[in-house]
């Protein structure tokens, strides 16, 4: 059997030096094929292209630029351009943190998430800085987790997302999503014919305390690795709420399945 297939994606574009990066140090654990946009597409989130059409330009071996987002990418890898499935997906080393709720939010998030939908084990990878930074702590530990994810595989419709602290870490941990407050801004102005814009800007954050979150890790100078899942019902609250079935049909609830572990 041959090396590893890996598909390396993200959400700052096919030129950005996160990907660059990221792919160097992959290259020692697989064969590695980028699939990236042609531009940056941040905060795309997981979304797809349905309303025109896709283009994918090869622009050197293994590498290919398409006009869409991470998601996309990932869909046109997998059926189309990979010559066999992969193995693997990484998507980034996105520059700045995504930490939180931020998940819902992050192109590079929603690209790993893709290949999750598609079976394939999948880590996202970010590095929590936002001016020019140093992306060779991160590669060089998103190839020693690609190996162990290689070696070990992770469990079904599970994805790993990374945060990496600027600097050298002092380590890595498991830890859960960070929860915050978060207020939002938005900045409102006058275009050249009168018009009103609005553009929305990051706001603020008031991280809730919780020393196994992510940012908790990140912010002690450690990469946090959180696994997520796809399912995002809130199966704890499912029996109250299967309370109010009568009240909200007619008055005959729908009989219950088989009920899953955890339920």
């Amino acid at each position: 059997m041959g090396q590893p297939l890996i598909l390396a994606t993200n959400d700052d574009g096919v030129n950005a030096p996160g990907i660059k990066a990221l792919c160097a140090s992959l290259a020692q654990r697989g064969e590695v094929h980028v699939v990236a946009p042609d531009r940056e597409v941040s905060a795309c989130a997981q979304s797809l292209t349905l309303k025109h059409p896709l283009r994918a330009e090869r622009i050197e071996e293994r590498v290919h630029a398409v006009d869409g987002t991470p998601a996309d990418c990932v869909n046109l890898a997998l059926v189309k351009l990979l010559p066999r499935r992969p193995d693997l997906v990484v998507s980034g080393i996105n520059r700045g943190a995504n930490l939180g709720e931020d998940v819902f939010y992050s192109g590079t998030v929603g690209g790993a998430r893709e290949g999750t939908f598609f079976g394939v084990p999948s880590i996202a990878i970010s590095l929590a800085a936002r001016a020019e930074a140093d992306f060779a702590p991160a590669a060089e530990f998103a190839a020693r987790l690609s190996a162990l994810v290689l070696e070990k595989g992770l469990p079904e419709r599970t994805m790993l997302n990374v945060n990496v602290p600027p600097g050298m870490p002092l380590g890595a941990v498991i830890t859960v999503q960070g929860r915050r407050e978060h207020e939002g801004t938005i900045l409102e102005g006058l275009d050249p014919r009168r018009r009103t814009y609005y553009w929305i800007e990051e706001g603020n954050d008031r991280w809730l305390s919780d020393e196994l979150s992510d940012i908790n890790a990140v912010r002690r100078g450690y990469i946090s690795i959180t696994p997520l899942q796809t399912d995002t019902t809130h199966h704890a609250v499912l029996a109250a709420f299967r309370a109010w079935e009568p009240a909200l049909g007619n008055g005959h609830a729908i009989p219950a399945g088989p009920r899953r572990r955890g339920e």
